[in-house]
């Protein structure tokens, strides 16, 4: 009977502190890693309308290239008259 209550005595002062502790640290993380994961999701979000101008890179392609044309055709009369 007398290991009973000394069992009981060990538990309340040492193993309960210690789950409540490591209980507490892996909340914290908890917490830490859930504000991280927001983070993330809003640089994400900002990406996407970032991204939203990509599906004109054809036209953007194809109007720099009539402009290079373009400036060589200018280029070239311009070597004519000077």
């Amino acid at each position: 009977m007398a290991l009973w209550w000394i069992w009981n005595v060990v538990l309340l002062a040492v193993v309960i502190p210690a789950v409540i502790f490591l209980l507490r640290r892996v909340l914290v993380a908890a917490v830490e890693v859930r504000r991280n994961i927001d983070e993330i999701a809003a640089v994400g979000g900002a990406m996407v309308t970032d991204l939203a101008a990509v599906e004109e890179l054809p036209r953007t392609q194809a109007m720099v290239g009539k402009t290079k044309a373009g400036l060589e055709q200018y280029g070239v009369v311009l070597d004519q008259i000077l």
